[in-house]
């Protein structure tokens, strides 16, 4: 490497050794110039052609010095464009860069939001996920305490009738039902509703087996499922033959019962496994009815009182329809009265109109002192006859 002034010019560089090699050759020149000129004064013959030689040696210099001048100056122009270039170059890579910088500049502050957004909605769906976990933790609370309550006997049947209540309220009016009614026999029912004969009042109890429905569900090998079978099976049977013992009662309540049952799994349970209890409890005249399923009986009784008021009142409702039809002949006869009575009423201010216009007629004659008389009255118009109020 080369430096001159601000430029530096490599050694492997085609210009720069071809100047090198000028400045050798230059170099070389003088040498043998001073060599000629130490053998100038030895012969006279020899520096003629010397002379020659130093003449064209001398030309060779100066085309050389020509040569190199060129170099110089091609050097001087291509360093000025390897310059130029560089400093475009460094203005496009600046650009370049800056534009870079914009471009990352922007994808990071729509990271930055589309991260702040996220990092948003995972929060929410974090609290959404805390939230159901205190609802979950809460509802086990609940189930473990509606466990507790059905682990007891007692408990489970107010369970049970807490939501006979709520459908049978939903379903029959007020005055259709009473709870824990009495029968002849001392057998309280928890739901007694009072149909029209026939069927008569029917009962409705409350109670279930859920023991033997725990049993069949946590069983886990077949020894125990066959056990929980014929717990479930003795069970029923056995809530069946009370039911109808106790309540079905001749001339007093329905030919029949209802069994409910607060839980759709065990009603579906009862069908799905044990067919033949349902078949058992029809035979026994205890209809086995689910929460939907007493519902919908609910509401086919609804229908069998309210036509049965109705047949109650046919007897009240064709007497007011008498009088209905009385008062509307009444009416009718009062409106041909009246109808008649203005009919008169037209007439007479017709004639009174007559008489009017005579009276002022004969008003304008006296008025004018003419006393011709007036042209008779029609025979078809009667004279209105003035009659003075007595005590008048």
């Amino acid at each position: 490497m080369i430096q001159i002034g601000d430029q530096s010019y490599a050694l492997n560089d085609p210009a720069v050794l071809l100047v090198l090699g000028g400045a050798v050759l230059a170099a070389l020149f003088l040498i043998l110039l001073v060599v000629a000129v130490r053998a100038a004064g030895r012969t006279a013959r020899v520096a003629e052609p010397l002379a020659q030689q130093i003449g064209m040696l001398g030309q060779r210099v100066e085309s050389l010095s020509q040569g190199q001048q060129q170099l110089a100056g091609g050097l001087t122009h291509v360093s000025e464009a390897q310059a130029a270039s560089q400093a475009n170059m460094l203005q496009l890579m600046e650009r370049r860069l800056g534009q870079v910088s914009e471009k990352m500049n922007e994808n990071l502050q729509g990271s930055a939001r589309r991260t702040a957004q996220s990092l948003g909605e995972l929060q929410q769906r974090l609290q959404a996920i805390d939230k159901a976990q205190e609802n979950i933790t809460k509802l086990s609370g609940d189930v473990l305490s509606l466990q507790d309550i059905l682990s007891n006997k007692q408990t489970r049947g107010a369970f049970g009738e807490i939501q006979l209540r709520d459908i049978v309220g939903k379903a029959l009016p007020s005055d259709s039902y009473q709870w824990q009614a009495t029968l002849s026999n001392g057998k309280r029912a928890d739901c007694l509703i009072y149909l029209p004969n026939p069927p008569g009042p029917i009962v409705i109890d409350s109670k279930f087996p859920l023991e033997a429905y725990e049993a069949l569900v946590n069983a886990e090998t077949q020894e125990q499922l066959n056990r929980a079978n014929t717990m479930m099976r003795q069970a029923v049977r056995a809530h069946i033959k009370a039911i109808s013992e106790k309540y079905i009662l001749d001339g007093e309540t329905a030919d029949g019962a209802l069994m409910f049952l607060p839980s759709e799994a065990v009603y579906a349970e009862l069908h799905a496994r044990f067919p033949e209890l349902v078949r058992e409890g029809f035979a026994a005249r205890v209809w086995i009815v689910s929460p939907t399923t007493c519902m919908a009986t609910l509401n086919t009784m609804r229908a069998i009182l309210k036509d049965a008021r109705m047949r109650e009142q046919a007897g009240a409702i064709r007497r007011e329809l008498g009088l209905l039809f009385a008062d509307v002949e009444r009416l009718g006869a009062r409106v041909e009265n009246l109808d008649r009575h203005f009919g008169q009423a037209a007439k007479d201010i017709s004639e009174i109109k007559i008489s009017a216009d005579k009276a002022g007629r004969r008003a304008r004659r006296l008025d004018n002192f003419d006393f011709e008389e007036l042209a008779p009255e029609p025979e078809d118009a009667p004279v209105l006859r003035l009659e003075h109020p007595k005590g008048g």
